[in-house]
């Protein structure tokens, strides 16, 4: 295959995978064919299984490249803040906030996915990268909590991440009510640390 064709074929599975990743976390696994997800990547519908064998197998890459859109943006945190602490307060925050609660496309996908992985049968290759996106995830805060002094780094990070993922399933579920923000600001004053600037 010439470089430009390999090139192009690269750009095309790169687009299939981001339209997928937003898509079926808008729409769920089930919600969107296979025509959309190549219409919203700019392709026909011919050319899907030239990158991938299956919905499933799409499934799959899509759900760890939303996972790892995920951790990007968990990284910048980061890149922001030199301290451990700070970069934890603000990971915290910026999930417990109105914008991700309504950037389902964009946002958290061990929220958006977690009711369809739950439906899939177990030998689908989803639940193998839900999970993997999981464990990075309380991976990153274990890291976090560590550096921050925490005595029990892995079992306080899955309890953060479990208390982080079930408010913005509620607060989602519930948006058009008063509650919704009520359940955000009561698991970010859980969360937060007394003192620390909420930003």
């Amino acid at each position: 295959m010439p470089r430009a064709s390999r090139e192009q074929a690269h750009k095309n599975r790169t687009a299939i995978e981001n339209a997928s990743a937003r898509l079926f976390r808008e729409q769920g696994l089930n919600g969107v064919s296979v025509a959309q997800l190549m219409a919203a990547a700019g392709l026909t519908h011919g050319g899907f299984y030239g990158h991938f064998s299956s919905k499933d197998e799409l499934a799959a890459v899509a759900c760890a490249a939303a996972f790892g859109q995920s951790a990007e943006r968990w990284a910048a945190q980061g890149n922001k803040y030199p301290d451990a602490h700070q970069t934890l307060q603000a990971i915290v925050s910026h999930y417990l906030r109105d914008p991700h609660r309504d950037q389902i496309g964009t946002g958290c996908p061990a929220v958006a996915l977690a009711g369809d992985v739950i439906r899939e049968t177990p030998d689908k290759p989803v639940h193998h990268a839900y999970t993997a996106g999981i464990e990075q995830m309380a991976s990153s805060l274990a890291t976090l909590l560590e550096k921050c002094g925490s005595p029990k780094p892995r079992r306080t990070a899955l309890t953060t991440l479990a208390t982080m993922v079930g408010a913005l399933v509620l607060a989602r579920a519930t948006r058009e009510a008063p509650i919704s923000e009520d359940i955000l600001a009561a698991a970010r004053d859980l969360l937060l640390d007394p003192g620390v600037p909420d930003n």
